[in-house]
């Protein structure tokens, strides 16, 4: 048995290092503390720093623009100005929104940008505001008309399974913010707030689109261990606080099983945790092996990792690499050439495959 594990051990130190031995890792611009990003055109990235400001990023001269904007935010702990989505002129970006009082919210605004400034309107809130510092979430996502955003429970525990409450949901709201009227609200689930999707998430910061079977993916962060990796599923639950997915209390005592018939099960789990950030499903040229794979980028132990899971009984995870650009909080496949940028903690990254 020692042999074996021993054998695993060796074959992924040995796959992780080729990986790295064939990547090559440039720094584009020094940042402050950013969140989220999107592309905006084959050489314009546009960039949210948690305490404020919205920069577009020119990846020709690596020239830094700032974005003005009227955004009501508040950072307070974890929050401050979060995820940031492009499509067709407008910008999407969620953010800790000031409700008064010391209450903020988990809140998503639309706007478009005009010469250097956007003048953004809030399309949703996350209902009720609290006076909390922890877990807004939250990324967005874009499919069709409808805009997907994960919405993190504000270390509230058991909020995550009231359905007359936003936080510890994925929420799904058309792209004006109008509601579905294919919601789980309107169909069997006619208790829950009409823009809930999916509940029971504790603090979900990736969420993607696949290209390739179009479903709606995310990650999300356990206690003390219990990160996953799963699919938004329509009028499902993935048990948070009910379930501990793995993870215990920081405080050591125990959460509940990692997973129970009734609830949504995750497709992969981290015990204990790496603190799981962004994701994205690849599709690109650069990497063109790994087109259909799972990358999740982590916080606490600063890697790449890739999933194939198109086996949900037998997913493979591979590390691509550790400790190479800090804790790395955003990952976006460039869409023509398919290289791939990071935002660490203070920097925008360009990863390549090196020349040899």
């Amino acid at each position: 048995m020692k042999k074996f594990l021993t054998i695993i051990v060796l074959s992924l130190l040995w796959s992780s290092n080729i990986y790295s031995q064939n990547l090559k890792f440039t720094k584009i611009v020094n940042l402050d503390n950013p969140w989220g990003s999107s592309f905006i055109n084959d050489y314009e990235l546009i960039v949210t720093e948690k305490e404020g400001k919205i920069k577009i990023v020119n990846l020709k001269n690596k020239s830094i623009s700032i974005v003005e904007h009227n955004l009501n935010f508040l950072v307070d702990g974890q929050g401050g100005l979060l995820d940031i989505i492009y499509k067709e002129e407008y910008f999407w970006i969620s953010y800790t929104e000031n409700r008064g009082n010391h209450k903020t919210s988990t809140s998503i605004a639309r706007g478009k940008l005009n010469k250097d400034k956007v003048n953004f309107k809030n399309i949703f809130q996350a209902n009720p505001p609290i006076n909390s510092g922890y877990h807004f979430g939250s990324r967005l996502a874009i499919k069709d008309n409808y805009l997907f955003a994960s919405i993190g429970e504000r270390g509230q525990g058991m909020i995550a399974q009231d359905f007359t409450k936003h936080p510890g949901s994925i929420i799904r709201i058309h792209l004006d913010g109008s509601i579905p009227k294919n919601n789980p609200k309107f169909e069997k689930k006619k208790d829950w707030l009409p823009e809930i999707f999916q509940i029971g998430v504790r603090n979900p910061q990736g969420l993607t689109l696949s290209d390739f079977d179009k479903k709606i993916y995310l990650s999300n962060h356990g206690a003390k261990g219990g990160d996953w990796f799963g699919e938004a599923k329509k009028g499902e639950n993935y048990g948070w606080k009910i379930l501990g997915w793995g993870g215990k209390n920081y405080t050591g005592t125990p959460i509940g099983p990692k997973w129970k018939p009734g609830f949504t099960k995750a497709i992969h789990y981290w015990v204990p945790s790496i603190a799981t950030s962004a994701i994205t499903i690849y599709k690109g040229k650069e990497f063109n092996a790994w087109n259909g794979h799972a990358l999740i980028t982590s916080l606490k132990d600063k890697s790449l990792r890739k999933l194939i899971f198109n086996n949900l009984s037998d997913v493979k995870e591979e590390v691509i690499f550790k400790n190479k650009i800090g804790r790395i909080r955003d990952i976006q496949v460039h869409p023509s050439t398919g290289k791939i940028y990071f935002l660490s903690q203070d920097s925008l990254w360009l990863m390549e495959k090196a020349k040899l």
